[in-house]
């Protein structure tokens, strides 16, 4: 994972997308028991939707100084649960023989130019039953501007993830989520074409759309979404 600023500037749009974050919640909070390390924690905007009060420790892993900061104010002023604590770099700066009940990335992976090898470290740090948890945009054919601009590498389709999962990991989960945003993400790459989404267009997609997958995505057995979902288990 690259150190340094994140060129980005989406993550104080979608801080407020709390249909969305939410809904993630449901689908991860099974996997999320005892210690997690979060990579690529961001402002924290995720951390505090899916860390709840439970026992262990909530590492917050975030190689942008300034966001690092941002987490280590927010964890030490109660703004984020008590047990998470704000780490400054990436997995490469976590202490030898260190080890997690869940390491996760969210909206995480596409950033990183060799994220096979950084999957295969994260898998290292997994205790005897841990999860790895990689949550990321779907469809290569969906790439855009935006993605280029806010440093993704690319988009992944369940293939992608299945291909670069770490060995000795068995697979829980390989599924999309977001149906509908699916649809409104391929109206955009056809038709209009936009950049940096707006306000206003995510709280319309976080309003009805997200709404609409929750119902929807379940009927469509997770086949279809703007969201690709990995869970591996260490054995």
């Amino acid at each position: 994972m690259q150190t340094g600023t994140y060129p980005g500037g989406e993550l104080e749009l979608f801080a407020a997308a709390e249909n969305w974050k939410t809904y993630v919640k449901s689908q991860l909070s099974p996997y999320l028991q005892g210690n997690v390390l979060e990579v690529g924690a961001g402002i924290g905007s995720t951390t505090g939707y899916l860390c709840g009060p439970g026992k262990g420790r909530w590492v917050c892993l975030e190689p942008d100084p300034e966001m690092a900061e941002r987490l280590s104010r927010a964890a030490s002023s109660g703004g984020l649960p008590a047990r998470c604590e704000a780490v400054k770099g990436t997995i490469a700066d976590i202490p030898p023989g260190a080890l997690f009940d869940a390491v996760i990335y969210i909206d995480v992976l596409e950033h990183i130019e060799d994220d096979a090898a950084e999957l295969r470290a994260a898998a290292a740090m997994l205790s005897g039953g841990g999860r790895l948890i990689v949550l990321a945009p779907a469809h290569q054919f969906l790439y855009t501007a935006f993605d280029r601009g806010v440093g993704h590498f690319r988009r992944y389709s369940l293939g992608d993830l299945a291909r670069i999962a770490p060995p000795g990991l068995e697979a829980l989960r390989l599924d999309y989520l977001d149906s509908a945003g699916l649809l409104a993400s391929l109206g955009n790459r056809l038709l209009l074409r936009s950049g940096m989404p707006t306000a206003g267009q995510i709280r319309f997609w976080d309003s009805f759309l997200v709404r609409i997958s929750r119902r929807l995505d379940p009927l469509l057995a997770h086949r279809l979404g703007k969201s690709a979902l990995a869970v591996w288990r260490r054995p």
